[in-house]
């Protein structure tokens, strides 16, 4: 769900402590004295080459070099960029190399909740649409996908702005499973992809009010503990902000699709059609040399920004949330 009942987080960062993201290559494990090599000033000449061309220019060339030609000059610009630093980390032999991903998969969730027109202050959201959009990083793809809706307990009925909002109907969440339900039913498709057992995966959400307001609400409504699996997340506004240098107006998703070049798919604030679209920024971003990780988490029910030099790991494998004493 965006925009209606997610604003965007008010406690960044600095931008170095929340970027989520490398400049897409491996040199942010090197040391500074690694830099000396030769090929970083031939990657800071094609640089400045790059940084010289207009939006036509750059689309040129990108089309010459069978790149993606969509997006506005500074997409088109990071992805010339990257590509070039690629070729010449190549031709060096440098360890490694850009577009590296840590994480086997990146699950994207984003919540629907229920809602008023004008919400009062105190009023608790509850999540009546639980969706999960699954990439495999390494064939930069959607693979699988989860979606169930979720009947809510404090405010059963919808309002009629929430329905209209996000498609979901009083029918579709009276013949849903209470939220401990289904929850237990994402921990086991999670379980089945044997994600943090076999395969290292980080969950994705477009902000941060997906696990930080709505799972965190819904979690104490349901007298349940925060699962562990879902404390730590890529926000991928901050990511995308800090990858292409947009400021934060530019982050909101239909932002992104424009200045990456690509169109909504689907229904807006349905939340398995916003995953999808999510997914296709996130995949989009990889294929642009940027490296998702984890730049957010819960901690005390606080929200707080991942450190960029804080180690790199995977989410740990989903188990069922405990109920609360």
């Amino acid at each position: 769900m965006e925009n209606n009942n997610k604003p965007e987080n008010t406690k960044p960062g600095p931008a170095q402590e929340d970027s989520g993201c490398s400049n897409g290559d491996s040199s942010s494990k090197r040391t500074q004295g690694d830099f000396s090599d030769p090929v970083y000033k031939e990657i800071s000449l094609a640089n400045g080459t790059i940084n010289r061309m207009n939006k036509d220019e750059l689309r040129a060339k990108c089309a010459e070099l069978k790149l993606d030609t969509r997006g506005v000059k500074d997409v088109l610009n990071k992805r010339l960029k990257n590509y070039y630093k690629k070729q010449k980390l190549k031709q060096s032999a440098a360890a490694g190399g850009p577009g590296d991903t840590y994480y086997d998969y990146i699950c994207v969730v984003d919540f629907e909740a229920t809602c008023e027109e004008n919400n009062p202050s105190d009023f608790l959201h509850e999540i009546i649409e639980f969706p999960m959009v699954l990439i495999d990083t390494h064939s930069l793809e959607i693979v699988d996908s989860f979606q169930e809706y979720v009947k809510p307990e404090l405010n059963p009925q919808l309002s009629d702005f929430c329905i209209q909002l996000t498609g979901i109907t009083q029918e579709m969440v009276n013949e849903a499973e209470s939220f401990p339900r289904v929850i237990r039913r994402v921990v086991a498709w999670l379980q089945e992809k044997e994600l943090g057992t076999k395969y290292k995966y980080a969950l994705l959400t477009d902000g941060s009010w997906d696990m930080s307001k709505f799972l965190y609400t819904q979690c104490r409504i349901s007298q349940l503990r925060f699962p562990q699996f879902a404390k730590k997340w890529i926000n991928i506004r901050k990511s995308y902000g800090n990858y292409y240098k947009v400021a934060r107006g530019q982050t909101k998703l239909n932002c992104m699709l424009t200045n990456l070049g690509m169109e909504y798919e689907g229904r807006p604030h349905c939340g398995l059609d916003d995953s999808r679209n999510i997914a296709r920024i996130a995949i989009r971003m990889l294929k642009d040399g940027c490296q998702l990780r984890v730049n957010e988490h819960l901690h005390g029910g606080e929200l707080q920004s991942v450190p960029i030099s804080a180690p790199l790991e995977g989410a740990p494998p989903p188990q069922r949330p405990k109920t609360r004493n």
